[in-house]
């Protein structure tokens, strides 16, 4: 058995992380840190946890584990590694931005795999520490990467919409239901801290011909929006592509065949294929010399805890499915 432990598990990524790995056949977890909780059982934090464990949140750390789950607010990852010692032999998955892009990916003797399986799955199987892609970046890299692949990418205009959840457990006024609800809104426009993952992760493939993160030259201009909806996001992509449609249906294809959880649907999407699930749907149209790329997941799941969890069975060589075969909220 893995032997894990997660630190900040008092959030809706913690929350979504405990339920994934006190499930997980493979898994057995150690502890759940959390300072404000500490004494108190997991199920006065996440009552749905009642009858399911009997874990209480600790302020203590153990070496006793195989891999910790950081599941911190963007920036206290860093000073949490920076305070704390982890044992060397403990692998490392972080859930935050702080090791994603390459400029940051290391701190003392640890550096960090970018962690998106459909791209990196050879480094993550010999990794010892992950940065777990973003949410928002897991769902437009997917819709980017095979046409990255073959250098294609030129301005790519993409939008995307977010449930609340992806907003974290701390109440704003843009998260507050009489807000939320019945309600749109666009924020950070052409500014989201995702577009420097996005980019990144294209030019790791497209090295003739990258893209700029900084807004000049050819780049991601992404415009997210806010939804009223708890779970999930759906992003559009449009791209110039003068290949015809058959082309392009067999270069998604051929690129995920040996994914696990990324599938090209022939018809349009929807978001409650993926909700609740570690899936990645992606549907492709074209008019003329334009394609739109429609790709979807749970931002809970494949944008944060079930990607990190298939993350970590990639690390141990476990099933890469192991623990992930969860059910879509159909209706």
């Amino acid at each position: 058995m893995i032997k894990a432990g997660i630190v900040g598990g008092a959030g809706y990524t913690g929350g979504e992380l405990i339920r994934l790995l006190i499930n997980h056949p493979s898994v057995e977890l150690s502890f759940v840190h959390s300072t404000s909780n500490a004494g108190n059982p997991l199920y006065k934090v996440h009552a749905d946890l009642l009858g399911e464990t009997d874990i209480v949140f600790t302020s203590q750390l153990s070496d006793a584990i195989d891999v910790l789950f950081l599941c911190l607010g963007h920036g206290d990852a860093h000073k949490f590694l920076s305070a704390n010692t982890i044992a060397a032999h403990i692998k490392i998955i972080d859930l935050s931005q702080d090791f994603r892009l390459n400029k940051h990916a290391t701190i003392g003797s640890r550096s960090f795999v970018y962690g998106l399986p459909e791209l990196n799955k050879t480094a993550i199987q010999a990794a010892q520490n992950i940065a777990n892609p973003g949410c928002f970046a897991t769902a437009i890299q997917l819709g980017l990467l095979p046409l990255a692949f073959i250098g294609i990418l030129g301005d790519v205009y993409t939008t995307g919409i977010t449930g609340s959840t992806g907003a974290g457990q701390g109440l704003s006024a843009t998260s507050h239901f009489s807000w939320r609800a019945n309600n749109i809104q666009a924020y950070k426009s052409l500014a989201h801290q995702h577009i420097h993952e996005i980019t990144q992760s294209i030019n790791q493939l497209q090295k003739d011909e990258p893209l700029s993160a900084t807004g000049e030259g050819n780049g991601v201009r992404f415009v997210p929006w806010r939804g009223d909806f708890t779970r999930g996001i759906y992003v559009s992509s449009i791209v110039d592509c003068s290949l015809p449609m058959v082309e392009v249906k067999n270069l998604f294809i051929n690129f995920y065949k040996d994914a696990a959880f990324t599938h090209i649907s022939d018809s349009m999407i929807d978001l409650k294929q993926v909700v609740n699930t570690n899936k990645c749907l992606i549907n492709i149209e074209k008019q003329g010399n334009k394609i739109v790329v429609h790709s979807t997941i749970d931002n809970l799941l494949k944008g944060a805890c079930g990607q990190a969890v298939q993350n970590m069975n990639v690390m141990f060589g476990l099933n890469e499915k192991e623990g992930l075969n969860l059910k879509a909220n159909g209706f």
